[in-house]
């Protein structure tokens, strides 16, 4: 069964929404990655001075081993994170209802 993920990172908004546009290419790289190891899902929220990642990986194990890589922490402190606050992180097995979309 696969698990849903919320990450909650304390970030420069304006400046990760600029980098969706201006280092597209690298999100793109970080993104195919990510699905050769465990992500099928993934979208981005933002709101006030956070940004919220929405996926959903294969396993906890995948999405842990995956977000752990130092060059993709260097990555999200580049493209905005406030490095003052750790990424708050839930973890959760998905459930299948009949009512999903």
């Amino acid at each position: 069964m696969s698990v849903l993920v919320i990450v909650k990172i304390h970030a420069d908004v304006p400046a990760f929404l600029a980098s969706l546009k201006d280092r597209a290419a690298e999100y793109k790289a970080i993104s195919d990655e990510a699905k050769t190891v465990g992500a099928i899902r993934h979208r981005f929220g933002t709101a006030g001075d956070f940004v919220l990642v929405v996926d959903e990986w294969e396993s906890e194990a995948d999405f842990r081993a995956f977000f752990g890589n130092p060059d993709l922490k260097k990555f999200i402190a580049s493209v905005g994170a406030d490095q003052r606050f750790q990424p708050e992180i839930t973890v959760t097995q998905a459930v299948t209802s009949d009512d999903q979309f």
